[in-house]
């Protein structure tokens, strides 16, 4: 385990909680997200049930209930808290009772969790105000779990979704051809450094750890076009570009042989509510 040095994020990464019409741009193709965005290592699971004081389990952003699920299978009741009513929908199809609001509005009503959890959600939430509201509603002793997918596939891959990325969307903010170096991981701390540092300062908290896990997982071209589109900088673009984007990316694809192995890294931010 690893303790996340306090330092501050950058400003887009602080700010995208306020970015609701991204956050809920995913519901208008519930189905689609739920299939193709990969589930969670059962190793991680597994460790945030067995370090936490029982099985009740809030999950915060549920989307269509992939996390939810995982949990509900490792003994766990859950319910899951989603603002966009259309996923909610989608996961209460799959046997997950959901609860529609922001995490900032949602009412408890007293009820009290050993284990609050958030799946590739929690930049959505207000760093602060969500991590203390996690602390109202845990028990003592109870785990906060906050963790997200960051996906590195080949650089053949990665490099033509950029250049067509750029091509069709030129005035797009994310430049994704000025990825800093290193690993996809690396460029994700921030987000795990403003999780880190928002428990630090709602209060409640023993010092936040960062877990991670790395696997891989093998896409054909068509698994990955599907799932291209449920990425928060896609969701919201016009078809048409959409179109281009995945035929360019697409192309990619079939010159290295129609399909790939995606090395896939699962941090986590994760503290225990004391006393």
């Amino acid at each position: 385990m690893t303790t996340i040095p306090p330092e501050r994020a950058e400003p887009p990464v602080q700010d995208s909680h306020k970015l609701r019409q991204v956050a809920e741009a995913f519901g208008a193709d519930a189905a689609r997200y739920d299939r193709a965005r990969p589930g969670y290592p059962g190793e991680l699971v597994e460790r945030i049930v067995t370090a936490s004081p029982g099985s009740e389990v809030l999950d915060v952003g549920c989307g269509t209930g992939i996390a939810a699920r995982q949990f509900q299978a490792a003994g766990c009741t859950v319910l899951g808290v989603e603002a966009d009513s259309r996923m909610a929908d989608f996961a209460r199809t799959t046997g997950v009772r959901v609860e529609v609001a922001t995490f900032e509005d949602w009412e408890a009503a007293g009820r009290d969790y050993d284990a609050v959890v958030a799946g590739t959600a929690w930049h959505w939430v207000d760093p602060v105000a969500g991590a203390a509201k996690a602390a109202r509603v845990l028990r003592p002793g109870g785990r906060l779990a906050l963790f997200w997918h960051v996906f590195q596939p080949p650089a053949e891959v990665s490099d033509a979704f950029a250049e067509v990325y750029h091509r069709v969307v030129p005035d797009s903010p994310f430049d994704l051809r000025n990825r800093p170096p290193g690993s996809a991981l690396d460029a994700y701390q921030p987000i795990l450094t403003r999780a880190a540092d928002g428990i630090r300062a709602a209060g409640g908290f023993g010092e936040p750890e960062q877990w991670s896990y790395a696997w891989e997982r093998a896409y054909s071209r068509d698994e990955y076009l599907d799932f291209v589109p449920t990425q928060g900088n896609l969701a919201q673009l016009p078809g048409d570009k959409l179109a281009q984007i995945l035929a360019g990316t697409g192309a990619a694809i079939d010159a290295i042989g129609g399909g790939f192995t995606m090395l896939v890294y699962t941090p986590a931010v994760t503290a225990v509510r004391l006393s």
